[in-house]
């Protein structure tokens, strides 16, 4: 049987994975450091999910749990998995590890001999500290590719503490992007600096493993949360356009595109992109208003832009007086981009993401698909290569004899020694 059953080997049915010879070492918690791995995972590579003994990882414990009953608040039977974790962790192979303990540095070091690639997302100098940190890897294999996923990156001259999403999103300045002048600040909904900060990660460990084939040198690719969000933030001209009194925080709209935005209707909202000048009057055909046609204001532009908030009062006041898929049908027989604003419920589950595999049903390891529960699928699609997930989240230590056994070559003896002593 091969070893890493997530990844197809090449047969006449199907191709391989684009990772598939790659191991990577996964010493990761929470979710900017297993979503990386994830993504890594749904590329083809063998993932080795290192976790302690007792707990796991922390997004083992997030609310709510599946079970063979389905979805439940709270934890009710062992057998209950939270979601986070059947999420995350899917495609990778379950080894516990308890790397305070003494006798781990043996076992740690021989499954980083083995990896081309280990990540991981504790706070910064954690590793170092228990003795298995960057200098101890690249000692033990100077090919390996080693990722650090933390806060404020691990050359940062300060220890500036704990990192957090909410904490990077605040530093970052994202939560006054959103939202009206004058209001509270507000937090983006999902986790975005959790979920940026790993694809960058990934993009890092890609590059470095190709300089790696091309001249046999790994190296550290280093990742800050707070910069990884911040680089990001600096896409929009923010600071180029409030001379002009341009607010930062726009609310629903965006002034240097209008109107471009999203609209209130009669009974929700709809998103509309009239940014071009063909966009825009296609937008007033559909509105079939006379006056706001031929007001000058709104005639380029670089008019518009001056009169943001007119034009959207003008188109709000229309889109407001009629239902959504009124809306929808008058732009879209004058080819004005828009859409419905649906709610994520909705969307995770439209055909279209669900097909390509974007999105995708998840599996507990023992009941399967026993709720109606949508994960993160792979939004990349190649046309000679095989991606995306096929394994559900193992249970904690649940390859630890694949793993230790038949990779490492340890006897029965030595992996129960290891149990009993609490290593693994």
């Amino acid at each position: 049987m091969p070893f890493n059953t997530s990844s197809p080997v090449p047969t006449a049915a199907g191709p391989r994975a684009p990772l598939s010879d790659i191991t990577v070492l996964d010493v990761t918690t929470a979710l900017a450091g297993p979503y990386a791995t994830l993504l890594l995972a749904g590329l083809g590579a063998r993932v080795i999910k290192v976790e302690n003994p007792v707990g796991g990882d922390s997004c083992r414990h997030n609310p709510p749990y599946l079970g063979a009953d389905g979805v439940r608040l709270t934890r009710q039977t062992p057998d209950d998995m939270s979601v986070s974790s059947l999420n995350r962790l899917r495609n990778k192979l379950g080894v516990t590890l308890n790397l305070k303990h003494p006798g781990a540095r043996e076992v740690f070091r021989d499954l980083v001999a083995r990896a081309d690639v280990l990540v991981e997302n504790f706070s910064r100098g954690v590793l170092d500290r228990l003795g298995v940190g960057y200098a101890f890897a690249r000692g033990v294999n100077p090919r390996l590719v080693y990722c650090s996923i933390t806060g404020f990156g691990s050359t940062s001259d300060t220890d500036d503490g704990k990192a957090a999403d909410i904490i990077i999103q605040a530093l970052s300045g994202v939560m006054y992007t959103s939202g009206r002048e004058n209001e509270p600040p507000v937090r983006v909904g999902f986790p975005i600096a959790d979920v940026t900060s790993p694809l960058f990660g990934v993009i890092g460990v890609l590059a470095a493993l190709h300089h790696a084939q091309v001249t046999g040198a790994g190296q550290h690719v280093d990742v800050s949360m707070l910069g990884a969000l911040t680089s990001l933030l600096t896409d929009e001209p923010f600071d180029a356009m409030r001379p002009f009194g341009v607010p930062t925080r726009t609310g629903p709209t965006m002034p240097r595109l209008a109107p471009f935005g999203v609209y209130r209707a009669a009974d929700g909202y709809v998103a509309i992109c009239a940014f071009t000048d063909p966009f825009a009057h296609g937008l007033f055909r559909a509105m079939a208003d006379a006056e706001v046609s031929s007001d000058p204001r709104f005639a380029t532009r670089d008019q518009r832009v001056r009169h943001a908030a007119e034009v959207d009062a003008c188109v709000e006041r229309w889109t407001s007086a009629r239902p959504v898929k009124a809306v929808l049908s008058a732009l879209e027989r004058e080819a004005v981009p828009c859409a419905e604003v649906r709610d994520p419920s909705d969307a995770i589950r439209d055909p279209r993401v669900v097909s390509r595999g974007d999105t995708m049903r998840l599996e507990h390891p023992v009941h399967g698909t026993v709720a109606d529960l949508y994960g993160t699928g792979l939004p990349v699609t190649f046309s000679e290569t095989r991606a995306g997930f096929t394994q559900p989240a193992p249970r904690l230590g649940q390859h630890n004899q694949q793993v230790y056994g038949e990779l490492l070559g340890y006897s029965a003896d030595r992996i129960d020694q290891l149990r009993t002593d609490g290593v693994i």
